[in-house]
């Protein structure tokens, strides 16, 4: 952490804003790489400069939804069968078939959820072309996620003062809710459809 932050502090600001494209980017096919921490300490840096929070979020959200793009690209391209010979990474055990079956029951809200889970999130743009989901649709619920998350990422960050470690332990804790706030939806609406589905038999 601290080789990143002392190397994102030797940046100019345009490339500053460069590397965080890239890190959002590389996070839907890497998804090991750490893009929190790096765009973390990327606002972190730019809050102590001359940066702006609105400089970083956009940066952070092009280089995100452009990487998401791309794999929703492949996967409606290709199909799930290749991606995995491709990718293996990206796909942990068993995470595709349940990303698959939300996306069956909960359409769209599957989508900004799923995206909100720290497991399964970089799952989510090339499940969602192989199914077919419309890439607009696809693309406004992945934005209303992404944009949530990495505006509190940046404002935690711009708010954070002179104590980096603080930041990411903050942030990390937020994951930790967000996702469970996530997941707290997910059984909310599966509940409800099943409520529904009751209802509708004779």
């Amino acid at each position: 952490m601290t080789d990143v932050l002392s190397w994102l502090s030797t940046l100019p600001e345009p490339l500053l804003y460069g590397a965080l494209v890239l890190a959002a980017f590389a996070e839907n096919i890497f998804p090991p790489l750490p893009a929190d921490t790096v765009i973390a300490l990327g606002a972190f840096v730019a809050a102590r400069g001359s940066g702006t929070a609105l400089g970083v979020w956009t940066a952070t959200m092009l280089g995100n939804l452009g990487g998401a793009m791309a794999m929703y690209g492949l996967g409606h391209r290709y199909g799930l069968p290749w991606l995995l010979q491709r990718f293996p990474a990206l796909f942990p055990s068993g995470a595709t078939d349940r990303v698959s079956a939300r996306f069956k029951t909960q359409g769209l809200l599957a989508v900004i959820v799923s995206r909100l889970l720290p497991g399964v999130r970089a799952v989510v743009p090339p499940v969602a072309g192989a199914m077919g989901l419309g890439a607009v649709r696809a693309l406004i619920a992945m934005s209303l996620a992404s944009g949530a998350w990495y505006g509190l990422v940046c404002v935690l960050a711009f708010r954070a003062g002179a104590n980096a470690d603080a930041l990411l332990e903050r942030i990390a804790d937020e994951q930790q809710t967000v996702g469970l706030v996530a997941a707290g939806v997910v059984v909310l609406a599966v509940m409800v459809i099943g409520w529904r589905t009751r209802r509708r038999k004779p």
